[in-house]
């Protein structure tokens, strides 16, 4: 190794030591999480997207708050396109969401480079479907996004979401520096001067999440909320140390019109990459609701868990994202058999 490369090493492992000891410090002097989270954003935050010194501060609500809050399960299907549009028609149809000329966001989760049905990612007939059903309502554009963990191109070709998005004629958004905005949860703790994904929503007048529900080693389980967690930029994966708290302040930040969660398939064990139909189990279930947190509580119970094993669904509901009782909604369940 050369005396120059030899001196670059011994600088980023000088710099390395000196951001540890700060963070050891802050916990030993009784700063607490919210400041050890401080010195993160400072190390790995801000810096790794953009160069603008504007800071976001608020989202738009997406939400529709003159719909009562509903949720619909479609049971016994195997038909994604044929469920999502039952679910939704039982909410009063699609037009109840999206109207002529709305730009609609669809956040879906394609964080791995792997093939849909592995059930990693959501299915691209999922995205197909609900592109063209927003066309047919009067989208006048339909934006598909996220922010994945491997490389973006890879993500969405392996996967079919790219394919399916463009083939239904929706635009696909890839991440890159100057789509990302630093941000600011309000009252939050963990997403401070964040990078965040911010040039889809703010094309966005309608934003619909659709996720897969996935065993995940750290969190529980992965599901709509979870699923938000692709808006992030930076080093994300800082947060995992306080998993619930950002997937709750994750709900928080985002009000979606609806939401989709994909139960047909699901991902028990080794999540949430897998890599194994073993790890698969079909629950043949497709849920469609305006609360997140209603969704993600009827999902966690297709993974055979309760809210108590998912803390941040009850850290949601305390915050006033949604309800964990969804019962008290306007609920449906429907079986509408294999196809």
């Amino acid at each position: 190794m050369s005396e120059r490369n030899n001196h670059s090493k011994q600088g980023v492992n000088s710099q390395r030591r000196r951001f540890l000891v700060r963070v050891l410090q802050a916990a030993t002097c009784g700063i607490g999480t919210a400041a050890i989270y401080g010195y993160l954003r400072d190390a790995v935050g801000p810096q790794t997207y953009g160069k603008s010194t504007t800071e976001l501060t608020t989202l738009p609500r997406w939400d529709g708050r003159e719909s009562v809050p509903a949720l619909v399960a479609v049971k016994q299907v195997d038909n994604r396109p044929k469920a999502v549009e039952a679910a939704l028609d039982a909410l009063g149809g699609v037009t109840k969401f999206i109207g002529r000329g709305d730009r609609v966001l669809l956040k879906v989760n394609a964080a791995f480079a792997t093939p849909a049905e592995l059930g990693a990612t959501t299915h691209p007939d999922l995205v197909r479907a609900l592109v063209t059903l927003c066309y047919k309502a009067g989208a006048a554009e339909v934006i598909v996004a996220d922010n994945p963990i491997n490389a973006a191109e890879s993500c969405f070709r392996l996967s079919g979401i790219g394919a399916a998005a463009e083939a239904a004629g929706a635009k696909v958004i890839l991440p890159r520096q100057s789509a990302f905005r630093n941000f600011s949860l309000e009252g939050g703790e963990l997403i401070r001067r964040w990078p965040l994904f911010y040039e889809p929503l703010s094309r966005a007048t309608k934003v619909i999440g659709v996720a897969p529900v996935k065993h995940h080693n750290r969190s529980g389980a992965s599901m709509t909320m979870k699923n938000w967690y692709g808006l992030l930029g930076g080093r994300r994966n800082v947060f995992h140390q306080d998993i619930n708290t950002i997937v709750c302040e994750l709900a928080r930040m985002v009000r979606p019109t609806f939401v989709v969660l994909d139960g047909i398939t699901v991902m028990m064990r080794n999540g949430p990459t897998g890599g194994s139909l073993s790890d698969l189990e079909a629950r043949r279930t497709l849920i469609v609701s305006t609360d997140q947190v209603a969704a993600d509580t009827y999902g966690a119970a297709l993974l055979g868990l309760t809210v108590a094993d998912l803390p941040y669904l009850a850290l949601a509901e305390q915050a006033g994202v949604g309800t964990t009782n969804y019962r008290t909604l306007n609920f449906h369940e429907l079986e509408l058999g294999a196809s």
